[in-house]
């Protein structure tokens, strides 16, 4: 499975970035391989639409999950039909995020509500 998490750094122990469209990275953690490789957001600084087009380019990359502290509904909507599953995290690392995914611990997010807790 292919996990995107929103981040501000380059490496697990780095904070999760509360923003999609405008996430400064991603990290792309490969849980079959427990690997990962960090992409530059290049839609951080676009003057509209960040959010649509991110969501496009994780589609395209073929990630499972995407973990995030926002996603703005049109964002949201892209990435559903894309069959990616999004949560809400308010981890303090990207490495506890995926953590709490693993544990089941995090809520899915959907365009109308929040669901109870999904497992991974």
């Amino acid at each position: 499975m292919k996990i995107a998490i929103s981040t501000k750094g380059d490496r697990l122990d780095s904070p999760l970035d509360n923003r999609f469209g405008r996430a400064h990275k991603f990290i792309i953690y490969n849980t079959e391989k427990e690997n990962y490789e960090v992409i530059d957001n290049s839609q951080l600084n676009a003057a509209h639409g960040a959010g649509v087009q991110t969501a496009q380019n994780l589609a395209k990359m073929n990630v499972d999950v995407i973990i995030s502290g926002n996603c703005g509904p049109k964002a949201m909507q892209i990435l559903q039909a894309s069959d990616i599953i999004i949560y809400k995290s308010v981890a303090d690392t990207v490495e506890n995020a995926i953590n709490q995914l693993r544990e089941g611990k995090l809520h899915e997010m959907h365009s109308a509500s929040v669901n109870s807790h999904s497992q991974f």
